[in-house]
């Protein structure tokens, strides 16, 4: 077996990207501290083709080194919007047909193995703060709050691991349904 050289991923270009049709997820980061972070999750948004990341409340934004260290240009292919209050926006997502769901560890949270996502659906992931998580009035309108099953002794994840492990759950159950 052989690695694949760079030309041989024939990656598309950000035009060709921002032209495609995306999965229908969005990604609201709720007053993300860490700028690495921040720019994981762009690279994520982009690698499973999330429709737009929604950076909230004290979450850092673009240009910054610190986010374009692990965005890697996903800042360029990624829609993305800055919005100074995750509640409200939550309450415009859900609005516009969203259905919103909270990951974090909560009283009667859906595991996320057990969690299977409507066909044709919109959803939107709110993921929180790396101390605090998600704000419990965002947690209290949610639709959904999914929480990631875990068996160490820590019981939480990175953001950007986290962000990681949901969006390819949720991608790879709906490709699943499209078969």
């Amino acid at each position: 077996m052989r690695k694949l050289s760079m030309d041989e991923l024939n990656r598309e270009s950000v035009e060709d990207f921002k032209n495609k049709k995306k999965i229908p997820l969005v990604l609201v980061l709720d007053n993300v501290r860490s700028l690495n972070n921040v720019g994981s999750v762009f690279r994520t948004a982009d690698a499973f083709m999330a429709q737009k990341v929604y950076l909230c409340g004290i979450t850092g934004t673009p240009p910054h080194r610190d986010i374009e260290k692990t965005a890697l240009g996903a800042t360029e292919s990624v829609e993305w919007e800055h919005v100074p209050d995750t509640l409200e926006l939550v309450k415009k997502l859900q609005a516009d047909g969203y259905k919103i769901c909270a990951v974090e560890q909560a009283e009667n949270s859906t595991m996320l193995n057990d969690f299977q996502p409507d066909p044709g659906q919109k959803y939107a992931f709110v993921l929180g703060n790396e101390v605090f998580g998600v704000e419990q009035d965002v947690v209290s309108l949610s639709d959904v709050v999914l929480e990631i099953p875990q068996f160490g002794t820590k019981h939480s994840l990175n953001i950007s691991v986290a962000t990681g492990v949901v969006v390819w759950d949720f991608l790879s159950k709906t490709l699943g349904q499209e078969a």
